[in-house]
């Protein structure tokens, strides 16, 4: 059966990624441009998440994306010639990818575009901004620049923070920008630092602002000052600023540029057949990394559910990524309050908080250089069953509970040795603990979704090669975990249960209740 196109707008890593996660569940896309294609500038975002990874992954960018880019674990604390503290990040189960990569976003657009050239399903138009549309109950109807109308079942805009879908939407972008700028530079060097996000408040060579350094592929280090609000790089003597960093090393600046950050949310993801992902939907400052990140995750999560259709689950999209772009709004503004304070008090707070912490490691609890992405833990969303209770701090480690993304773990499936995680992303994974209860799950799922939604069911005794999966899930002895196309779970059920297996199925795919009905037949 021929399915209807969507209209994706912006061929960056959202828009790209998500034509991509599409083109999986069988869904063509035409993603639209507006910029003739050209080698885009500078590396812009640079840090990519372990589970955003497994993202990418499935469109089959993740393991060159590793290979190329430089791996970190560990980030650092520092006030002036003082190290605070530093943070080592967790490998919740037992992953094949590092917690952090970091590589230019350039090279990860590169990567991408080249899968979607080689894919059928997905057609990238460069040049052609879009202008207006109209829509129907048969769709959209999409007008280019070019004179072109394109037409399909829905519309994304993943354009960026300037938006032509969201203002022909007519969708507000409230939030604030901040006055104070930072200047980012990469700067190619062989320099002696090791391979870890350093972070260093009032350093001398920066007083009374901070600095934070990166390493990027090929002898590239990210560099992020913050200035005062009428530096000018025409003027400044950025060499100087350089040198406080590299010494007299050789170095060159690859890309240099100036600006402010903004904390805005759209207020609505959804309006009708049109959605917003990643900067068209919110913009963050990049302390946290929690910019891109989100946007790729805007993209798994809406790419399954338009697969998948209807109302509820359509609906869903905004339900369950608003409320993680106002998490992600919080963290960052919390943390662009502690960097840049708004107020006399706030500095001199700061200040204190900053001196005692050299030698009061309560004192530090306090200090904010940024808390790193994450993903959202979707445990209010209307598909989860038996939402529990999660540690609300940033950084916390969720235990595996309705709503958490799913840990990953050695497995023994499809066809050979994988990883649990490389199962997910088709369609609806169902893993219960006991072996024998297997057939009983598949029967059970039968019937409660369309036949061409796979719903697959592994018993975990005969795949967990390790006992990895089991510990990581806190398997019960008959327990059934039901995850989502995203990788997330959608339930936990302590005891396997015919009926509650079929209502938490139909449930998680946006469907009534009265849609598990009595259990079919198995598919042969």
């Amino acid at each position: 059966m021929e399915r209807t196109p969507v209209v994706i707008v912006g061929a960056g890593p959202v828009g790209v990624a998500l034509a991509l996660l599409l083109a999986r569940h069988r869904v063509p896309s035409v993603v639209l441009e507006a910029r003739p294609r050209r080698d885009p500038a500078g590396s812009k975002a640079i840090c990519f998440q372990r589970d955003v990874l497994d993202v990418l992954d499935r469109v089959g960018v993740a393991e060159q994306m590793v290979a190329e880019g430089v791996t970190w674990t560990t980030g650092r604390t520092y006030y002036r010639e003082h190290e605070l503290y530093s943070v080592t990040f967790p490998d919740p189960g037992k992953s094949v990818f590092p917690p952090w990569i970091n590589i230019s976003q350039a090279r990860v657009e590169e990567l991408l575009l080249a899968k979607a050239a080689a894919e059928p399903l997905v057609e990238v138009r460069f040049g052609d901004p879009v202008t207006g549309y109209e829509e129907d109950a048969e769709g959209v109807a999409v007008r280019t620049g070019s004179g072109a109308v394109v037409r399909g079942g829905h519309l994304v805009g993943a354009d960026g923070s300037r938006s032509a879908v969201r203002r022909l939407a007519g969708i507000d972008f409230p939030g604030r920008s901040f006055d104070d700028r930072f200047l980012i530079c990469d700067v190619k060097a062989d320099l002696p630092f090791p391979s870890e996000r350093r972070f260093y408040f009032d350093p001398p060579w920066n007083p009374g602002r901070q600095v934070l350094v990166h390493q990027c592929p090929d002898s590239v280090w990210r560099i992020d000052w913050q200035v005062p609000s009428d530096f000018d790089v025409a003027t400044a003597d950025v060499d100087g600023m350089v040198r406080k960093i590299v010494g007299d090393r050789p170095y060159e600046i690859v890309w240099l540029t100036l600006y402010r950050f903004h904390e805005r949310v759209a207020a609505a993801f959804r309006r009708g057949r049109v959605f917003l992902a990643g900067d068209a939907a919110h913009l963050y400052a990049p302390f946290g990394a929690r910019g891109l990140n989100s946007g790729l995750q805007d993209a798994e999560n809406l790419a399954w559910k338009l697969a998948l259709g209807g109302e509820r689950l359509l609906d869903s999209y905004e339900n369950e990524r608003r409320a993680a772009a106002l998490e992600n709004l919080k963290v960052t503004g919390d943390t662009m309050e502690f960097l840049v304070p708004q107020t006399a008090e706030r500095w001199e707070w700061r200040r204190k908080v900053l001196a005692a912490a050299v030698t009061d490691p309560g004192a530090r609890k306090h200090i904010d250089s940024g808390k790193l992405a994450e993903p959202y833990w979707y445990v209010d969303s209307p598909l989860t069953t038996g939402g529990e209770p999660v540690p609300a701090e940033p950084g916390a480690v969720r235990p595996p509970v309705p709503g958490v993304l799913c840990p990953d773990a050695p497995v023994a499936a499809a066809g050979g040795r994988t990883r649990l995680r490389r199962l997910f992303g088709g369609g609806f994974v169902v893993l219960t603990a006991r072996a024998d209860r297997v057939e009983p799950a598949r029967t059970a799922c039968a019937g409660v979704l369309p036949a061409e939604v796979p719903v697959e069911v592994y018993g975990l005794p005969g795949i967990d090669v390790e006992g990895v999966a089991l510990r990581a899930l806190r398997a019960g002895e008959d327990s059934v975990h039901l995850v989502r196309p995203d990788g997330h779970l959608a339930a936990v059920l302590p005891d396997f249960s015919a009926g509650a297996l079929r209502e938490a199925l139909a449930k998680a795919a946006g469907r009534s209740p009265e849609s598990a009905g009595t259990p079919g037949r198995a598919a042969s």
